[in-house]
């Protein structure tokens, strides 16, 4: 047993105090330990009553740590017992500073997981499944998560998928039709829409003819510099196989091909 023979408070952290046992540093406690037991100078204390003071400063040491963490903005559970561990809290802490947190209203799985899905359903241009996957990345259970991705209506997807879909083709202008919506296809798919959202969204639409054989010539052009060096017969066969394999018509690489030689000569006889 020992008297408390000193209180201060650290200079840094005004809300933590160092204790000093009979004219030695002891410990050091957070304010709202001070208070649960009644630590005061001329007070004695054993050796147990020390360590049940250590032990429950530390589970005040992680709860302050963590309700910190969540000021920022909510988390899943997970996402806090990670942060703990970051934090080297006491694992054999974690228990109680999670019963405390919750029943404070710090936890809440089911209101983060609602949250975080009406955020990115507002903030980007992510489908369900890609949500639902970040979800369970952050130890939201499956049942939560998709009980209430059902929010996230199939006219609200399809209208995100369409507006991803004509962005990404546009991205793509210099391919073919074929290869611009490939292209799109597999991006809108990447963001987590399903096949059936997906076919709304990209409804075929009249082919731009005047489009597509400016993005051919432009191909054209690129392919031509590879091969110009090449006899014609050769040159010929390797510039439809690349333009072909970018997913033009077979007659519109002829006739651009053409036209390009066309162009060509008439530069060189000027």
């Amino acid at each position: 047993m020992g008297i408390i023979t000193k209180i201060a408070m650290q200079q840094k952290r005004v809300d933590r105090y160092n204790i000093e046992i009979d004219g030695n540093y002891a410990f050091s406690v957070d304010e709202a330990i001070l208070i649960e037991f009644d630590l005061k100078k001329g007070k004695p204390v054993t050796e147990a009553e020390i360590t049940e003071i250590k032990i429950r400063d530390g589970v005040q040491r992680g709860i302050n740590t963590a309700v910190n963490f969540l000021s920022l903005r909510m988390r899943s559970k997970k996402e806090v017992l990670d942060y703990l561990r970051k934090k080297e809290i006491d694992p054999g802490s974690w228990e109680e500073i999670m019963s405390r947190l919750e029943s404070m209203g710090y936890l809440n799985d089911e209101q983060f997981a609602d949250a975080y899905i009406k955020t990115q359903i507002q903030t980007t241009e992510k489908g369900p499944a890609v949500i639902l996957r970040e979800l369970k990345e952050k130890g939201v259970e499956d049942h939560i998560a998709f009980s209430l991705i059902e929010q996230f209506t199939e006219e609200e997807q399809a209208a995100k998928a369409a507006s991803l879909f004509h962005k990404q083709r546009k991205k793509y202008k210099h391919d073919s039709a074929f290869l611009q919506k490939k292209k799109a296809e597999q991006h809108v798919m990447a963001k987590g829409y399903s096949a059936d959202i997906l076919k709304k969204a990209s409804t075929e639409q009249e082919l731009d003819e005047e489009a597509e054989m400016d993005a051919l010539m432009h191909q054209t052009a690129k392919a031509h510099r590879r091969y110009r060096s090449l006899e014609e017969r050769e040159y010929r066969q390797k510039m439809k196989m690349a333009l072909y394999r970018k997913g033009f018509d077979l007659s519109d690489i002829d006739r651009a091909i053409d036209s390009l030689l066309e162009e060509e000569y008439e530069g060189k006889n000027k």
